[in-house]
C-alpha cells in the first residue's frame, strides 16, 4: 500500500506537471489522488491527504472548491492557482 510520503509527492508532480504545461491552476480532488497512488496508504485513511492538500492550501493562491460538512472526504477539491 501507497505512504503518506506518496500522497505528498503525487501532489508535487501535479502541480509540477500542472506549472511546466503553463496552466493557470490545477484542481486536485482528495478521492482521485487516491487512486493516482493505488489506494489509501497503510498508516491512515482520508485525514492525512486531506491535510496534506490543506497544508499545500495555506502556501496561498489557493480556493477550496468542494468540501463535504466535514471537511476530510473524497470529495475534498482544492484549485491550486499557479505558478506557486
Amino acid at each position: 500500500m501507497p505512504s503518506a510520503d506518496d500522497l505528498g509527492a503525487e501532489l508535487d508532480a501535479q502541480i509540477s506537471r500542472a506549472t511546466r504545461q503553463g496552466r493557470p491552476h490545477v484542481e486536485i480532488n482528495a478521492g482521485e489522488l487516491h487512486r493516482k497512488i493505488g489506494g489509501y496508504p497503510r498508516d491512515h485513511r482520508m485525514p492525512i491527504c486531506c491535510a496534506i492538500m490543506r497544508d499545500e492550501f495555506r502556501r496561498g493562491n489557493a480556493t477550496v472548491v468542494f468540501e463535504t460538512e466535514s471537511g476530510d472526504a473524497p470529495a475534498l477539491t482544492i484549485r491550486y492557482s499557479l505558478p506557486r
